[in-house]
């Protein structure tokens, strides 16, 4: 039951309106190993001038991209997660058409007893 929030510095709207949030989802599923309809992405964009870098120049016209990933469980092993994270960013990269290096994922804590859907407590 992952859930994704995508934050996406971009340009323009417009730049951003032209990817697609379900194939996004669908990619992060498959990277994930979720069934169809487990995986719940929401994204939003966060205009260039709202984004800067300590003594760098501006970034490119689209990216970086900050992913939050929610799991009931995140795996424990260093080794499972850094291949989960390389999923993942690979999924993200490849959808956005921008290099893996300007994709930034974090784990939330562990979701299960604190997300619930429909009523129900994720377990």
């Amino acid at each position: 039951m992952p859930l994704i929030d995508l934050e996406i510095v971009c340009a323009s709207r417009e730049a951003f309106q032209r990817h697609s949030a379900q194939r996004l989802a669908d990619e992060i599923g498959r990277a994930l190993g979720s069934a169809p309809g487990r995986t719940w992405l929401r994204q939003r964009w966060l205009p260039q001038l709202d984004y800067a870098e300590n003594d760098a120049p501006a970034p490119m016209a689209f990216g970086p991209v900050f992913a939050l990933l929610g799991l009931a469980h995140p795996p424990d092993g260093d080794a499972v997660r850094a291949e989960q994270v390389r999923a993942v960013t690979a999924a993200i990269a490849q959808v956005l058409a921008i290099e893996p290096d300007f994709v930034h994922v974090r784990y939330e804590p562990a979701l299960a007893g604190r997300q619930a859907f429909g009523g129900r407590l994720v377990r």
